[in-house]
């Protein structure tokens, strides 16, 4: 007998605010993914005629000025007339009203990062001139947030198989688990399961498009969302009138093997940014030492489960916890000196008795991913292979965060495979990308921005982490210029660090 239903991401209340103050109901379908069956064709769907977006206030007292709608889409694309189900929208109105252009739809990454959440709680990410001159709109993408969100068994989640799969069969248990996963999931939130991948929220943006009143979209994707605005200009070229991937996913990568090296080379190169700037700066608490040294001692007492966590006091912290959560999470916003500082503290800490270590938690959309990203793995042999890939291409950083979403993809069917991008008649499009990017390395944005063709402008950040519009004056002016008036920066544009 299964355990009591719990929402891989359940509803905040600020979710349940936003939910609240719509006007329009959210729909009973529920949503999740680990293997939509929808073909092409569903991506392809015509749009209805432009539903109406009911605005009301939303949000923490300590955080006005955000409204929330909720727009009816369909279940499935390919039959606009059936079911459907309440995605969340969230806006804050352009700050200088005369000036304003227009709305700009925001598409969150993760997968599984929520939209609503970030306008409702401010959208400091965006410089003050694109504040001033757009309405921002974001959504929880379908299976997010407050937009049917996934609904699976808590103790089947709780008994997920560790990704240190050690023989065939553990590879074997693990299919078979992640095939009761997804019947568990599936029949405990219906038929949006089928339909969660992202060429059916492309459709879901061109109808928030039409409910805004845009002829054309304005959109800036980051991380994951990147993936959503690519597909969408693939599909609809002639309806964009200006967007900006940053930090790019490249989605023409077809091989299971040059996805995780290609990541486990950006995370690595992350780390290796982190230990020439501890060699430089006084400033770091482990300045004058071997960093790799006392890293590779810390990974080690994690794999014998003796590293006490930070977190948790007298619990063991595992390998996996200690790479994506203490460090790899750190490079993102390049807080070198806190990585630093905890590293230290974690190596002075007293060794734990050995005991076991749980197995990572996963991102609460990795259904999505699955839907989206078709890799196939044979057996345990390559799967092995697949994991000393990636640990010789990051020595520091094993147990990275894409080697378990293979793991609980394995088995999984896949309704958007990879292939290359074809937009053409697309106007231009701005790629963005730091040169040192732990999780959408560089190259990428080369890819992405050379499969765009003429329409491709790639914007380089010479420096480091994950997200860079806003990363000093000339990455800043490059952006608003281009967002705000439709200047394209010259082609191979790059902007130095930013030392503010």
């Amino acid at each position: 007998m299964l355990g009591r239903s719990t929402p891989v991401r359940g509803p905040s209340a600020l979710r349940r605010t936003a939910t609240r103050t719509t006007a329009v109901a959210v729909g009973t379908a529920v949503a999740a993914v680990m293997g939509c069956v929808a073909g092409p064709a569903a991506h392809a769907a015509p749009v209805p005629a432009a539903r109406t977006l009911h605005w009301a206030p939303c949000g923490a007292p300590d955080e006005p000025g955000a409204e929330c709608a909720t727009l009816d889409v369909p279940v499935d694309w390919s039959d606009p007339e059936g079911p459907t189900l309440g995605l969340a929208v969230a806006r804050r109105k352009a700050t200088g009203p005369g000036a304003r252009v227009g709305s700009m739809v925001f598409g969150p990454g993760g997968p599984g990062d929520s939209g609503v959440e970030r306008v409702v709680g401010g959208i400091s990410r965006f410089s003050p001139e694109v504040r001033r001159r757009f309405d921002i709109v974001s959504f929880d993408p379908r299976g997010v947030g407050a937009s049917s969100p996934v609904n699976c068994s808590a103790e089947l989640l709780a008994r997920r198989p560790s990704a240190d799969l050690a023989s065939q069969t553990d590879f074997d248990a693990t299919l078979a688990y992640n095939k009761r996963l997804r019947a568990d999931c599936r029949a405990r939130t219906g038929p949006v399961f089928d339909h969660l991948d992202s060429g059916q929220t492309v459709q879901d943006l061109d109808a928030l498009r039409a409910a805004l009143g845009e002829t054309r979209l304005t959109f800036h994707g980051s991380s994951y969302g990147t993936l959503l605005g690519a597909q969408y200009a693939e599909t609809y070229p002639h309806r964009v009138r200006a967007m900006v991937l940053e930090s790019v996913m490249d989605h023409s990568v077809t091989r299971t093997r040059d996805l995780l090296r290609s990541q486990a080379v950006a995370a690595q190169d992350s780390f290796d940014e982190f230990t020439k700037w501890c060699a430089d700066d006084s400033a770091c608490a482990l300045h004058g030492r071997d960093v790799h040294a006392v890293w590779q001692g810390l990974l080690g007492r994690a794999e014998r489960g003796e590293l006490d966590n930070p977190d948790r006091p007298g619990t063991a912290l595992s390998p996996a916890d200690l790479v994506n959560r203490i460090a790899f999470k750190k490079f993102y916003d390049v807080k070198y000196a806190e990585l630093a500082t905890a590293i230290a503290g974690m190596e002075a800490s007293s060794p734990l008795p050995a005991s076991p270590t749980s197995a990572m938690p996963l991102p609460p959309a990795t259904p999505v991913f699955c839907a989206d990203w078709h890799l196939p793995v044979r057996d345990y042999p390559e799967y092995a292979s697949l994991v000393r890939t990636m640990n010789s291409a990051a020595p520091d950083l094993p147990h990275l965060l894409p080697v378990h979403m293979t793991a609980a993809c394995l088995g999984m069917p896949t309704a958007n495979p990879q292939h290359r991008l074809t937009a053409h008649g697309a106007p231009p499009v701005l790629v963005s990308n730091a040169l040192h990017d732990p999780a959408t390395g560089y190259p990428w944005a080369v890819s992405v921005a050379r499969q765009l063709g003429r329409s491709g402008v790639l914007l380089t950040y010479e420096g480091q982490g994950h997200g860079s519009v806003t990363s000093g004056p000339c990455m800043e002016n490059a952006v608003n210029g281009y967002l705000t008036d439709l200047t394209v920066p010259a082609r191979g544009t790059r902007c130095p660090v930013s030392r503010a």
